[in-house]
């Protein structure tokens, strides 16, 4: 199939490139536009308690205030706000309600800290916007007019709350967009001229992922639009490291393999198609395995990774189409000119590294596998340390952003609780009015809650069936202790809930609570599923039962020692509280789905080498002196890509850089090259149990001179 696909495709290069082309243009042209959401609480399902408190919230209280921005006061100075202060925060306030500003609906003065040293303004907006930009353009709006409002008095104001945190979100987004972009672009064009010193080689495969990035954004915006899936504005920075650095990565193992057969004397144009039929089922195998894992993600149960799944499965399948048609027809019209001015693609170096490490994995493969196994075991052991963090708005961008440091000032000044209360929702079940004498004994016992710092009856509903408690928390909402009391809060609101009534525990650490919950159900459903899958296609990639155990049990191992490294950094050298909440299942797919690809490129060379007569021992050697250059540059690349999103400035991608980062260095230098080949080396014939996959065959049509594996003179030499 693939040797016809490459034939196909040669043969009629122009007309291939026109319809890329046109299809880029099409795409683009007609795409729908995407709003991008910060809210949180959009990312679970309407099943958990957090959001049907949240809608039972907009029934029962409609006009109730929740603010969506916050803006606190202080002193230029640092010291108590003075009657002439509070005079000024007063007009602050009324002169912003007056300008009536578009998604505000109320603007109040706020309560004072007891250290007299803040006070607060209110700002409630339309909640049914809460996350999208039309409240992050208003918050911009509010922020540039408090500020000039409070201009010519001793006060100094920020802005904070869930708006100013969209604002600052999607700006920190914006910079670490462009910082990604700008490194992957650096890292892959220099060091493609490092690896082939050949500038159009080095240039072509941005020139063409970039039309693949056009295609892969339309098609996922409409994927999005249809399927009405979560965006988020982290999406787009993975997007642009999953498109260039895979992308590149399929070039890569396209172009040493059509650098081979040039070697071995194949017309150039028949070298292509060889190099496409001989690499076309590794990369074919190496994308679906990416691809099932990425849409195994649909199983989740959060909106943001339900979007992502399909979304980096939609960018993968473009790129593959791309490897096998687009880059072969541009290729093949250029030729070996590609490889101007260097002239090394002539001949194979006598003195490969590769070929060293390849005879020392063919000499003692059980020392290569133990040695390389023990680092993976090592690295795994800080898995043991791992801890989840849940706010993501704070993990999105840097502590510096202003929204940030309101938060930070809000928890020393208040109760770290204060900014983002608990609320307890009590209902009657039969419609009739609620018992109001069980009020104050249900607020005590709320109250008395460990980690509770205060809990009162705020409001009733008009019909008085339904009554609501507001709950302080000790804790900001997002830490560990926070959502250990939100826990507790929940027992004691439901089993203390008077006869005729149910209880619904709602606010921004109840929502942590419920995405903990969730995130939770994502490790036992898609970890499974995804590994389930990516067995399968190895199975019928290799046609064996043996080989994918060991394949993926590598794979998990690799995943282990990525985040037990992570863990190692993060929480232990860094002092960070935890981990993204995500970022397990993220990395996951990432490390095991890509970590794949390069066990598949070499257990397809291995087998290709075995094939030809070797035995297990001399494949494995053969298969590290021919697949690792290409194992090795493509992870080099890839890997630097992903560390580019070290660069954004913020937690979440931060880790999720390194993460992912160190795990594909982790799948390329130690698993592929070492610990897969030395495994399938010892284990030998058996590992193509029950099949005959790496029996010698007869030569193929396109041996010797014009494919197959390269002609040997009588030293055994490649020519």
């Amino acid at each position: 199939m693939f040797r016809r696909m490459g034939d196909a495709v040669v043969r009629h290069p122009v007309w291939t490139i026109v319809a890329w082309l046109i299809a880029a243009v099409a795409i683009a042209a007609t795409a729908p536009s995407l709003p991008s959401s910060s809210d949180e609480s959009s990312f679970l399902p309407k099943s958990y308690e957090s959001i049907k408190a949240a809608d039972l919230q907009e029934k029962a209280f409609p006009s109730a205030f929740t603010p969506s921005a916050i803006a606190l006061f202080q002193r230029a100075d640092g010291g108590k706000l003075t009657v002439a202060d509070k005079r000024d925060v007063t007009r602050i306030t009324e002169e912003l309600g007056a300008k009536k500003i578009d998604e505000v609906q109320k603007v109040v003065e706020g309560q004072p800290s007891q250290d007299g040293r803040y006070t607060m303004t209110l700002v409630q907006m339309d909640s049914r916007n809460a996350g999208q930009p039309k409240q992050a353009d208003a918050a911009k709006v509010l922020r540039d007019d408090v500020k000039a409002l409070a201009r010519g008095t001793d006060l100094q104001v920020k802005l904070g709350g869930s708006a100013a945190q969209a604002l600052d979100q999607q700006d920190s987004s914006k910079r670490g967009e462009a910082l990604i972009g700008i490194g992957t672009f650096v890292i892959i064009l220099v060091t493609l001229l490092i690896i082939f010193r050949a500038p159009i080689l080095a240039i072509l495969p941005l020139i063409l992922i970039g039309v693949v990035a056009v295609i892969a954004n339309g098609l996922i915006a409409y994927a999005t639009k249809l399927f009405d899936l979560q965006a988020n504005s982290s999406i787009s920075s993975i997007l642009i490291v999953v498109l260039f650095g895979v992308g590149t990565d399929y070039f890569l193992f396209l172009m040493f393999r059509y650098r081979e057969r040039l070697r071995a004397g194949d017309e150039p144009k028949q070298a292509m198609v060889n190099a496409v039929a001989r690499v076309g089922e590794a990369i074919a195998s190496a994308a679906g395995a990416v691809i099932i894992a990425f849409l195994a993600l649909a199983l989740s149960t959060l909106g943001f990774l339900k979007q992502m799944g399909p979304a980096l499965a939609i960018a993968v399948s473009v790129t593959l189409i791309a490897g096998l048609t687009l880059i072969p027809a541009v290729v093949s019209l250029i030729g070996p000119r590609i490889f101007w001015p260097s002239k090394s693609w002539r001949k194979e170096p006598s003195d490969a590294r590769f070929a060293a490490l390849g005879r020392a994995v063919q000499r003692r493969p059980a020392l290569t596998a133990a040695l390389s196994g023990l680092v993976l075991v090592a690295l795994s052991l800080g898995t043991l340390g791992y801890k989840a963090t849940f706010d993501l708005a704070s993990g999105s961008m840097p502590k510096t952003k202003e929204s940030m440091v309101v938060q930070d000032e809000m928890g020393k000044a208040y109760s770290a609780g204060a900014a983002a209360p608990t609320d307890v929702y009590l209902s009657s079940k039969d419609g009739r009015p609620l018992d109001t004498s069980a009020f104050a004994s249900y607020a005590q016992k709320l109250g008395a809650v460990d980690g509770v710092a205060s809990a009162r009856m705020t409001q009733t509903n008009k019909e008085g069936t339904t009554a609501d408690f507001t709950v302080t928390l000790k804790y900001e909402a997002s830490t560990d202790k926070a959502l250990q009391a939100v826990g507790k809060v929940r027992s004691v609101a439901h089993r203390e809930a008077p006869d005729g009534t149910q209880a619904l525990v709602g606010g921004m650490s109840s929502i942590y609570k419920d995405i903990q919950a969730a995130v939770n159900h994502d490790y036992r459903t898609v970890f499974p599923v995804a590994a389930a899958l990516i067995m399968i296609i190895l199975g019928l990639l290799l046609r064996s039962v043996v080989a994918p155990w060991y394949l993926i049990a590598s794979v998990g191992l690799g995943f282990g020692a990525t985040l037990g490294a992570t863990v190692w950094i993060f929480q232990d050298a860094q002092g960070h509280p935890g981990l993204m909440f995500m970022l397990p299942v993220i990395m996951y797919l990432f490390v095991v789905a890509i970590g794949t690809d390069y066990n598949i490129l070499m257990i397809a060379r291995l087998r290709e080498e075995a094939r030809e007569g070797r035995d297990p021992r001399e494949a494995a050697g053969m298969a590290l002196r021919h697949a690792g250059p290409t194992v090795a540059a493509a992870g080099f690349i890839l890997a630097a890509t992903f560390a580019t999103m070290m660069l954004a400035g913020n937690s979440l991608l931060t880790e999720m850089g390194f993460a992912v980062s160190f795990g594909i260095a982790i799948a390329a230098f130690v698993m592929a090259m070492f610990f897969t080949p030395s495994l399938t080396a010892l284990i030998g014939h058996a590992a193509w149990w029950p099949g005959h996959a790496d029996r010698a065959t007869a030569p193929p049509a396109d041996s010797g001179r014009t494919g197959g594996t390269p002609v040997r003179d009588t030293a055994g030499r490649h020519k």
